[in-house]
């Protein structure tokens, strides 16, 4: 398995993602390789400093790097010896089996829209997120930012990618699928959430169980997957990220509070495209890198983008 990663992308980049990469080595096996892409040099440079031969690592060179503030679909089309764009170009190659980035969010999704490209039948595809529900387990929220207004279609289809992912990563053999409202009842909700309970309430591509509200969230006796617009997940995930710091404030012992902790998670898997792509926080410190690199290496393993094939085939 080989496991690309962006080292110039993010906040604190490459110094983070090349510390984060060194943490990974220790939980990676014989036959699992991370694939760094950037300036070798600088990354040379970092790994010495790190005490840390190159050798343990297969470093692709890039002169260029698409910056934060760049436009995606611009500087991907112009920057093509960038890091982002070379490891997309290396994952549609089948160079390397998955691709992760704490870089230019946009800057990726152009990647995975039109090098690797959705899954034939997926409409759009999703950004996945974590929401902890105990010390042990977690809910699955989607989408959580790619897709601010959707179609009553597009939920029922993300009913179908959060089971498969539930089924494959979390190892749950029938997920219960909800769909996000403002009351549980079938009647309640806006055009678009009660359209798509409509459609989701005679599955048979998944497990419904109907309607949750905001306060289903956080525990783990009404869903395992949760629906909703990009706009509401984004704004639910923000949300749980601020609790961590409260938390920690309120009662800094309780273990629970590091389930809140994003760097825990390291990333979020693009659900719908054809190759494994992982999306980090811009701010990821090289312990969230590092976590990114674990997800990325769950997601290959669990052949999860042959299943969600599979599915829509």
């Amino acid at each position: 398995m080989r496991i690309g990663v962006d080292v110039m992308g993010g906040d604190f980049a490459p110094d983070a993602v090349v510390s984060g990469a060194v943490l990974a080595l220790k939980h990676l096996s014989a036959d699992e390789r991370i694939v760094l892409f950037g300036n070798q040099d600088i990354i040379v440079n970092l790994l010495q400093k790190e005490g840390v031969s190159p050798e343990n690592f297969d470093i692709i060179h890039t002169s260029e790097v698409i910056e934060m503030g760049d436009n995606p679909s611009k500087s991907f089309a112009k920057k093509t010896d960038s890091s982002i764009v070379k490891g997309f170009m290396a994952l549609a190659a089948g160079k390397i089996d998955g691709f992760a980035s704490a870089g230019s969010t946009g800057a990726m999704m152009v990647g995975a829209m039109m090098v690797v490209k959705q899954i034939p039948g997926v409409i759009r595809p999703a950004i996945a997120g974590f929401i902890p529900v105990s010390e042990k387990k977690v809910n699955l929220l989607l989408d959580v930012g790619l897709n601010p207004d959707c179609r009553p279609d597009v939920l029922y289809q993300y009913g179908i990618l959060g089971s498969i992912y539930a089924k494959q990563v979390f190892g749950i053999e029938n997920p219960r699928i909800s769909l996000l409202s403002i009351g549980e009842e079938e009647e309640k909700g806006n055009l678009v959430t009660k359209s798509a309970f409509e459609m989701m309430k005679d599955s048979a591509d998944f497990n419904f169980v109907g309607n949750v509200e905001g306060h289903h969230l956080f525990n783990d006796k009404k869903a395992d997957v949760v629906v909703c617009d990009g706009f509401v997940g984004n704004v639910v995930l923000k949300q749980a990220e601020a609790f961590y710091h409260i938390l920690t404030k309120v009662n800094p012992d309780n273990r629970f509070n590091e389930r809140f902790n994003s760097e825990n998670y390291g990333g979020t898997p693009v659900l719908g495209v054809n190759k494994p792509v992982i999306i980090a926080h811009g701010a990821s410190s090289p312990k969230a890198i590092m976590n990114m690199i674990i997800q990325t290496r769950e997601v290959i393993s669990s052949q999860l983008c042959e299943k969600i094939k599979q599915a829509f085939s």
